[in-house]
């Protein structure tokens, strides 16, 4: 609640996981929520059951399905103030396994579904005057790694997103931010959040590759990150008056920037003064 004015949240893909967390730690703060999921049913009763809470069956990979969703937010609510674009999955292999239809499937919720979902979001924010858009990235999207490559891809366009509509949007009073967070405790490596090629690849067994295959099997439900206290965070920094472009989460996820910063300028340093020279020579 600010200025008497209760803020009403649009998530996607909040039946569990990050998802439903920030739903529950934007109900705790007395605020109205849409939860966008593809089966109702899986929806927490908490959730489920809240009186300020509606549920709209929506996947959002089907773009005519979502201005239906939109306006039903809009008809119940009357605005939609936080635009959480939260649905997507994982996909693990050597790129060289994975197929053209297992990779456009990936891009086709993880980045299109997003942009569906926040083109039909906008005409109300701008009608608004106002509106937040926090899409949930990873820290795959700011470092590819082996194995995580179309994921990595996936993510990286979402940051890329991010920061391109922080700056188109400001004239309307919009804002964008890209959460990127590390490895959280929640479903992700199950089998329903997580795909594998189907196509296989010997030659890759013992390599980098099929290393990180066999951390995710390990990894699972071990994870490091706190989705509650990651959500709780998420929250307290989209209710302040201006959003950072990118909201590192998590302490791995710390380490892998500092790690990534240091790459830069390991590359940018031998070749720093011949990029600089190929520039026009006219050039002043």
């Amino acid at each position: 609640m600010k200025d008497n004015v209760m803020t009403t949240w649009f998530i996607t893909g909040a039946s569990r996981g990050l998802g439903a967390e920030i739903a529950r730690a934007a109900l705790r703060h007395g605020d109205d929520i849409v939860i966008a999921v593809r089966d109702l049913a899986r929806v927490p009763q908490d959730l489920a059951q809240a009186e300020n809470v509606l549920t709209v069956a929506l996947d959002v990979t089907d773009t005519a399905a979502v201005p239906a969703a939109v306006q039903a937010a809009v008809d119940r609510f009357g605005r939609i103030d936080v635009l959480v674009n939260n649905a997507g999955r994982g996909l693990l292999g050597a790129l060289e396994e994975i197929s053209d239809a297992e990779a456009r499937s990936l891009f086709d919720l993880n980045v299109f579904g997003l942009i569906g979902v926040t083109r039909a979001v906008l005409p109300v924010m701008r009608r608004q005057g106002s509106g937040k858009l926090v899409h949930i990235g990873s820290r795959s999207g700011f470092e590819g790694e082996p194995g995580v490559s179309m994921y990595s891809a996936s993510k990286f366009a979402v940051a890329g997103i991010s920061e391109a509509l922080s700056e188109e949007l400001a004239p309307f009073g919009i804002q964008s931010m890209v959460v990127e967070p590390g490895v959280l405790r929640t479903d992700f490596l199950d089998a329903s959040s997580l795909s594998l090629p189907a196509h296989r690849i010997p030659a890759y067994d013992g390599t980098p590759a099929r290393a990180t295959l066999e951390w995710a099997v390990i990894a699972n439900h071990s994870q490091l990150g706190d989705p509650v206290k990651g959500a709780a965070l998420i929250h307290e920094v989209i209710t302040q008056d201006t959003l950072p472009k990118h909201l590192y989460l998590g302490p791995d996820t710390l380490e892998r920037l500092r790690a990534k910063l240091f790459q830069i300028e390991q590359d940018v340093a031998p070749w720093r003064e011949k990029s600089a020279a190929t520039a026009h020579d006219d050039a002043a």
